[in-house]
């Protein structure tokens, strides 16, 4: 396939967003061949079957990378009494918050959890995404957690996307273990990240660090786990306070480290040195309405690569639309538009360790995303509005 006459975004640097007018892109197969200014266009492919795209504009198809799609019903509830004055720790530790859908999840079939899951997937495919992240941490003991994440895989296999699935056991500390989270780690978290890995279920491993989950030192023995067994690590830090999530995430050669509201500069530049992404994610910000952003000028200054994500989950980010994703973390952080667009293509990319997308260009999966837009801040500038034309999977339409 030759896609032509096409204003192509391809977020590999040079100008901004990588512009090229009047572009082309040549795809065989799953990947792309060439693309470049069409004037450009080698006669090796002039004789691909052709589809003009009547300028408009073409990006790396979206990428989600950070989701807990799977999870059992809903907190609506939590939300009305955050609404009256309830904060975040106080649900929790009142019983609700995660353990709440952490019930919902062990009592539900994988059937049901796909079914639900689906229809969140369904929103950000035709948004263009077709990459997301799964995490597990619902279930907080081992037949849950491996459930969790057999429900992960088999969304690839009834929808157009690809799923990496990441193991957070160490999520928060079941009812049943109150008061003993060294206990939880020790005979749960550590036995079902071995027994997941044995099944073949995980990309990656992930924690809560905070002080209404787990400490740093308990963190780094379920990532000591991970190391030993070739498995990357990425980490929920500094969403509440700063633990020093980040640094200890940076000391393990992080993929990530999410939420990072609390993030000092000492952090920053642990993250930079390691090549640790930052994943942004204003939706929890949103919803429990906090008032500590992300520092974002300190991520610049350091040259820490910003994803951004939805953070979809039942509790804290009920959201599962990235291009709003996008306009919150412009509206919100004072991210700019190439920022926002960057963090759901390329940065988000890296933050799950996945080489062969997130920018167009020679080589890369021919995952694209076709706008009726006229140029990229439109994408992050609109709210509530979806101009998506076309989405292209592995050089599928």
């Amino acid at each position: 396939m030759l896609l032509t006459n096409a204003t192509l975004a391809t977020m590999t640097g040079g100008n901004a967003y990588g512009l090229i007018a009047e572009g082309a892109i040549a795809i065989e197969g799953e990947r792309i061949v060439w693309a470049g200014a069409q004037a450009d266009l080698p006669s090796a492919y002039s004789g691909f079957h052709s589809k003009d795209l009547g300028g408009r504009l073409v990006t790396p198809a979206l990428i989600d990378c950070h989701t807990h799609i799977v999870a059992g019903g809903n907190r609506a509830r939590e939300f009305e009494m955050r609404l009256q004055g309830a904060n975040y720790e106080e649900i929790a530790r009142a019983g609700g918050g995660i353990v709440s859908t952490v019930k919902a999840t062990r009592e539900a079939s994988e059937d049901t959890l796909l079914a639900d899951a689906l229809a969140k997937v369904d929103a950000l495919i035709a948004e263009g995404t077709t990459l997301i992240e799964v995490k597990s941490g619902y279930g907080l003991d081992l037949e849950t957690e491996l459930k969790m994440l057999r429900v992960a895989r088999r969304i690839e296999t009834v929808r157009p996307i690809r799923v990496t699935t990441t193991f957070l056991g160490a999520h928060a500390v079941p009812p049943e273990f109150a008061g003993q989270d060294d206990v939880y780690i020790d005979t749960v978290c550590i036995p079902a990240l071995r027994a997941a890995h044995a099944e073949g279920l995980v990309d990656a491993v992930d924690g809560f660090c905070e002080g209404i989950a787990f400490q740093p030192e308990q963190i780094a023995r379920v990532f000591d786990v991970a190391r030993e067994l070739g498995l990357p690590v990425k980490l929920h830090a500094e969403q509440l306070s700063n633990l020093g999530g980040a640094k200890l995430a940076a000391s393990y050669g992080a993929l990530s480290a999410d939420h990072i509201e609390y993030l000092d500069e000492d952090g920053v530049a642990a993250m930079a040195l390691a090549g640790t992404t930052a994943v942004i994610l204003p939706g929890a910000f949103y919803t429990l309405r906090e008032t500590q952003v992300p520092p974002i000028e300190a991520l610049r200054k350091h040259g820490v690569p910003m994803a951004l994500a939805t953070d979809a989950n039942p509790g804290s980010s009920p959201l599962t639309s990235l291009l709003l994703t996008m306009n919150m973390g412009c509206t919100l952080f004072r991210m700019t538009p190439e920022e926002a667009l960057a963090g759901v293509t390329r940065n988000a990319a890296l933050a799950l360790g996945a080489p062969d997308c997130g920018t167009i260009e020679e080589n890369k999966r021919a995952d694209l995303a076709v706008w009726d837009v006229s140029q990229p801040a439109e994408l992050a500038y609109r709210i509530g509005f979806n101009p998506l034309h076309q989405r292209i999977f592995g050089g599928r339409a």
